[in-house]
């Protein structure tokens, strides 16, 4: 159990939270939620020890083990498995020190790690460092590349493997579907939703949040309040406290006006002096419960597209990629005005390929591209945020696009963006990446785009952002294609989805529930999507089916091999445990030793082909 007592916490000279008595026990998968900047990741930091209560105390076992995600990642020669390995300290340093006492021939050494990994269940952790990168979208001929050759974005998830792989008690996870797919977020849901320990969450995907929360910490103005059920229970709560605190609070002041009434109007008089004595001690009695402040309801909009044609783009017999290398072939794509496309499938199977087609940043391999002369754009990708200027405020950011509007008019536009008064004026520098992004989609809508490329747009933005995003693309009259891992905003906001997966574009015949439930259902596939294995087989266009089941007797063969390869692999590990054994023999340990790798690699082999067999949910 995880108590706070009387727990205040400060950030330089901004007080977070403060009066915060509330316990967490065992077992709990605990939402964090609130507006950026109240305090959400500092309390994880007081958790972690790297801050200190500013009053009250913070109590929980000292035995307990802490996971949570690292910020950065070194760029390391070690594979990508090995990395995720080191997650489980324990079972790294005692197949290090087997590794060391092998080199060497201290067969002494290798009985006794091998009685460690014994005891720890390490033998089967390099499958489960697979597993994880396998469900978190790495091929699995990119397990054993080295980390420094994985982008930023690639980076991140490994260090979410990493975390997971960690035996702990405590996981701390903070925004962990910010650079995931969709398909590794649903299986990253399925996973904590079988994690023994107490999970604390931190997310602005309120679908994610329904997923796997038992309880919701909401944090605001300073102060902390636990609602149990999911995000959608939370706001059913929330709404009803604050509705019965407005009437507790209107009771009150009707109360108080009646005493002050009384009070002025009889406390001179003698024969009502007790009486007015009375409704005195009455008055300073009452609770001073406080009107339910109103929050500042988020609204943005994208103003109507100067001119809207009927067709706006297609692609045709299209092949798109880098250089010499096709990531997508044979497209058929077009957009209609009103269309709301939402793209599915991995990362790296080519969904910001096809965006960046359809803006004709990307020159085609091979087909046509037709646009009307009246397209007008607006895409948003993730550089489009690293391109805002520094030093530039976003009135500045307006005046290059409009050098010949008035300060007034950028005033009034970016106050419907929510950059009131000054914050109009102010360097960019200091926003957060929050204040980015909706900076980014603001200069987005000023040039009233009629078709709407969105790649991964709500990365940073809070829940109230999103819904305002989400209320403004349903009322854009335009073409939509949305990239997003947030389900809750392109379930309001797309009428069709289209995969991307193994080189082809098709269409998805059903909603989001049912992809979910197909991604489950489906054998596991190549997450790259490029190794033409795709599960989209059919002529281009065609829905996708659900495969076939894998056939029985296939599955129950599969099943045999990994339970005699694993029976040998004991028997091994038992001969290599007894120290009579290395006293006997030099040879015979080295010998068996050899042979338990390789039966190790054989094993892994099986467990790939047995994993293909069954849904991908199975890790």
């Amino acid at each position: 159990m995880i108590s706070f007592r009387d727990f205040a916490l400060r950030r330089g000279q901004r007080l977070l939270l403060s009066d915060v008595d509330l316990s967490l026990h065992a077992g709990w998968r605990v939402g964090v939620v609130g507006r950026n900047g109240c305090g959400k990741s500092s309390l994880f930091a007081a958790l972690m020890g790297e801050l200190e209560a500013d009053r009250g105390d913070l109590e929980f076992s000292d035995r307990l083990r802490i996971a949570s995600v690292a910020q950065e990642t070194p760029s390391l020669p070690d594979s990508a498995l090995d990395f995720v390995l080191g997650g489980d300290v324990q079972v790294a340093a005692a197949m290090r020190d087997e590794a060391e006492a092998m080199a060497r021939e201290d067969y002494e050494a290798v009985a006794a790690a091998h009685h460690r990994l014994e005891d720890l269940n390490g033998y089967d952790a390099p499958a489960r460092a697979g597993r994880l990168l396998h469900g978190l979208g790495f091929p699995a001929d990119t397990h054993s590349r080295a980390v420094s050759e994985f982008s930023g974005g690639w980076r991140v998830r490994l260090n979410l493997a990493r975390a997971l792989m960690r035996p702990s008690d405590l996981l701390l996870l903070d925004e962990p579907t910010n650079h995931l797919d969709l398909d590794a977020v649903l299986w990253l849901e399925q996973w904590l939703l079988k994690y023994p320990g107490t999970l604390l969450l931190i997310s602005h995907d309120r679908e994610f949040l329904d997923g796997v929360s038992t309880h919701v910490l909401h944090l605001h103005d300073g102060r902390a309040r636990l609602y149990a059920g999911d995000y959608t229970r939370f706001e059913h709560q929330r709404a009803e406290h604050l509705h019965q605190q407005q009437i507790a609070h209107q009771k009150e002041q009707a109360e108080r006006a009646h005493l002050q009434a009384f009070i002025a109007r009889f406390k001179a008089k003698a024969s009502k002096a007790t009486q007015a004595q009375s409704r005195m001690k009455r008055l300073a009695k009452l609770a001073g419960t406080e009107a339910v402040r109103a929050e500042r309801a988020l609204h943005i909009d994208f103003l109507p597209p100067a001119k809207l044609p009927h067709a706006l783009i297609r692609l045709n017999h299209a092949d798109a990629g880098y250089g010499d290398i096709r990531i997508l072939r044979d497209v058929g794509f077009g957009l209609e005005a009103g269309d709301r496309i939402g793209l599915l499938g991995p990362n790296g199977a080519g969904k910001s390929t096809l965006v960046k087609t359809l803006v004709g940043e990307l020159p085609l391999l091979a087909g046509e591209r037709q646009a009307h002369p009246d397209l007008a754009i607006g895409y948003f990708a993730q550089h489009t945020v690293e391109s805002l200027r520094a030093g530039q405020s976003p009135i500045d950011h307006l005046r290059e696009l409009a050098p010949n509007e008035s300060t007034q008019s950028f005033r009034n536009f970016l106050g419907r963006w929510n950059f009131p008064g000054d914050r109009a004026f102010e360097s960019v520098d200091g926003f957060s990446g929050g204040e980015r992004a909706r900076l980014a989609l603001a200069l987005i809508a000023w040039r009233k785009p009629n078709v709407l490329l969105l790649d991964e747009p709500t990365n940073h933005l809070d829940l109230d952002m999103r819904e305002a995003l989400a209320e403004a693309l349903s009322d854009f009259p335009g073409a939509i294609v949305l990239v997003s891992h947030d389900r809750h905003l392109i379930g309001l906001v797309c009428d069709t989805f289209w995969r991307v997966a193994a080189g082809r574009v098709q269409q998805f015949d059903g909603d989001l529930d049912e992809y979910a439930a197909w991604l489950r259902s489906r054998p596991a596939e190549d997450t790259s999507g490029r190794d033409g294995r795709g599960a989209l087989a059919g002529p281009a266009g065609m829905a996708p089916r659900k495969p076939a089941k894998a056939n029985p007797q296939r599955v129950v063969r599969a099943e045999r091999r990994v339970a005699d390869l694993q029976a040998r692999l004991d028997a091994i590990e038992a001969q290599l445990a007894d120290p009579a054994l290395h006293a006997k023999d030099a040879a015979q340990p080295a010998a068996l030793t050899t042979r338990h790798r390789e039966l190790r690699a054989e094993l892994e082999t099986a467990e790939a082909e047995l994993l293909d067999l069954y849904s991908t949910d199975a890790a």
